[in-house]
């Protein structure tokens, strides 16, 4: 350890003599506190020249002096040990400190959060505004196919590579939630699960009411009876593009389309949105309910009902609720108004 310390000072000493200074002045700026007021990434080009690294720390605030850190880098031995990628330097740090971050290959890590219920039309639009994530995606993925979480990457990773991994997910889900199911369900095959997931998915963000919900469509397909979920005419109008950005009509709902539930019997032709795992294990595992009816509380969640009696009730209900609170809305506006 001492001769490895002996070699390090003379040869930062020869390299100093032959550039002018002191040994000491420039080891003390080598180790001493950066001006780096705080946090920040770099990326570091594959194929770049010590110079040129040192010369964009220096212009990004990193270290006080390149060429210090040039010294510090050759005189070390770890000029040739530099890893591409981003790297994330704390505040304050010292020139050596930047040096140990670049040579140990410790890229930094972002983040993509996926949350539930997004189309792949939507998810590609995600993941196209994180930086660091390269390429192009070569062909959208069909929804039902993408695992919504969070992922993990490093800047160059690329959107192809983390939609597979977004698929091996969702599959690796399908597989094991397939094989534990409640067999007496009517489900021919996985994907028919993955399509009611992606509805219940779409109709409730709440925990709690993702088995009743998924309950009330398995109860109406053993009678018979159409879905009638909302959901699936967003979806057939606008494509899976996106939200509506408009209440529905009774024209809407007549909408010939594979995917409007209030016009096909069954489940709609495809999944409408990405489903999560809390969905797909409340479809093959639903509450055991008779109900058959659901409808929007207005505080978030839905009232559910047995009969279309009650039903009609629960929606007349609701509908006294979005009067109520649309007035309370114009009221306020008006008191706005008024005082200014």
């Amino acid at each position: 350890m001492r001769h490895r310390v002996f070699i390090y000072f003379l040869v930062l000493f020869l390299v100093v003599g032959v550039m002018g200074g002191s040994v000491l002045s420039t080891y003390r700026q080598f180790v001493e506190e950066g001006p780096l007021a705080e946090r920040t990434e770099i990326v570091i080009e594959a194929g770049r020249s010590l110079r040129k690294i040192a010369k964009q720390l220096y212009r990004a605030g990193i270290i006080s002096s390149p060429s210090v850190f040039e010294i510090g880098a050759r005189a070390s031995g770890a000029a040739l040990n530099i890893k591409a990628g981003e790297y994330s330097i704390p505040e304050r740090a010292s020139a050596k400190t930047v040096l140990s971050i670049l040579t140990s290959g410790n890229t930094y890590i972002r983040r993509l959060v996926v949350p539930e219920g997004l189309t792949s039309h939507q998810i590609i639009s995600l993941m196209n505004g994180k930086y660091g994530l390269m390429g192009e995606v070569e062909k959208e993925p069909k929804n039902g196919t993408l695992m919504p979480d969070t992922y993990y990457y490093s800047y160059g990773d690329t959107k192809m590579d983390l939609l597979q991994r977004m698929q091996n997910g969702m599959q690796r889900a399908i597989d094991e939630l397939w094989q534990g199911r409640d067999k007496t369900l009517s489900f021919k095959n996985p994907q028919e699960a993955v399509i009611m997931a992606s509805m219940v998915e779409k109709e409730t963000a709440k925990d709690v009411e993702r088995g009743h919900i998924a309950s009330v469509f398995h109860n109406r397909l053993k009678k018979g009876m159409k879905l009638q979920s909302d959901p699936t005419v967003i979806f057939a109008l606008t494509s899976g593009s996106g939200d509506l950005k408009r209440s529905l009509t009774y024209r809407d709902l007549r909408t010939e389309n594979g995917y409007n539930t209030y016009v096909v019997a069954g489940l709609p032709m495809g999944p409408i949105s990405n489903p999560g795992y809390a969905a797909l294990k409340a479809v093959l595992h639903p509450d055991k309910t008779e109900d058959l009816y659901f409808v929007a509380d207005g505080k978030g969640g839905h009232v559910f009902s047995k009969t279309y009696k009650d039903h009609e009730r629960n929606v007349a209900a609701y509908r006294r609720i979005q009067k109520m609170q649309k007035q309370a809305k114009t009221d306020t506006a008006d008191l706005e108004f008024g005082e200014k």
